[in-house]
């Protein structure tokens, strides 16, 4: 309760969570708001805004742009939250067994973070989508591929730092297996810098496949925003709004959740957030 009362006293933070909380509502809601399927022709192509039958207009084929966006939300938070937590998977493992066991591990394990590392995170997610092929799991597989060395790097350093305090040491002396002492006394201290990291991973998800999406390498058979954006870019000059509010969508969504991670850091982080703005 005290960490929620501190978050709600962070102004960037709570803007932010009521953006995100409304684009989450219109993702649950979008069956209810918008029974037809979003990709049914529902009106006559290139229909303005708030005019006629359809709140924000109607793409090239007749297709509702509002419905569009509401079953949109869905995609991109899927992705965003389902990368990010295989990006944690995989992330928080190599970092937590090398930051613990040090030594040879720990040198291993770094030299397989930094070769994953040298490769640009954005080409590697294209030739992993190109190759597996522009499905919804292959494209979750493939953000989480390029954004767990970050985390494992992250992990890795509050182990290290965390392993020679007395209350871990103690659980040593105690013969407390090392899976026990990681998970009920390292883990549980390291895990704010984490969570914070996590949630500004999820923004950066959604940014990656919309990227992918308008190379023309998301799912076909999903709708999102940047789908929306890559098939409207021929009609740009006839038909606006068929970029432009798939475009917002997606910059409230990433400044929401990039608000939310800000006012995390600063509750969570109280004392590196302050040394971060006095330098």
């Amino acid at each position: 309760m005290k960490t929620l009362a501190s978050f709600l006293r962070h102004p960037a933070g709570v803007i932010g969570l009521v953006i995100l909380t409304g684009v989450v509502v219109l993702a649950i809601v979008a069956p209810t708001l918008f029974p037809v399927d979003p990709w049914d022709m529902v009106a006559a192509p290139f229909q303005p805004p708030f005019d006629g039958e359809t709140w924000l207009g109607s793409d090239m084929l007749g297709r509702d742009v509002a419905a569009c966006i509401a079953y949109g939300a869905r995609v991109s938070l899927l992705i965003g939250v389902s990368a990010t937590l295989a990006a944690l998977a995989i992330g928080v493992t190599v970092g937590a067994v090398a930051g613990y066991f040090g030594g040879r591990v720990d040198d291993i394990l770094m030299r397989f973070v930094e070769l994953f590392q040298t490769i640009p995170g954005f080409i590697l997610a294209i030739l992993l989508v190109a190759t597996l092929g522009p499905s919804l799991s292959n494209v979750i597989l493939a953000i989480g591929a390029v954004s767990w060395p970050q985390l494992a790097r992250l992990t890795r350093a509050e182990f290290l730092r965390l392993r020679s305090r007395e209350f871990v040491q103690a659980a040593v002396c105690q013969g407390q297996p090392p899976v026990s002492v990681v998970m009920r006394h390292i883990l549980p201290n390291a895990v704010s810098p984490i969570i914070v990291t996590g949630s500004l991973m999820i923004a950066s998800s959604i940014l990656i496949e919309s990227a992918l999406s308008f190379m023309g390498l998301g799912d076909p058979n999903l709708m999102s925003w940047r789908f929306m954006i890559g098939a409207s870019r021929s009609v740009m000059r006839q038909a606006w709004w068929m970029s432009v509010f798939p475009g917002i969508a997606i910059f409230l969504t990433v400044l929401a959740i990039n608000l939310v991670g800000e006012g995390l850091n600063d509750t969570l982080n109280p004392r590196l957030s302050r040394k971060a703005r006095g330098a």
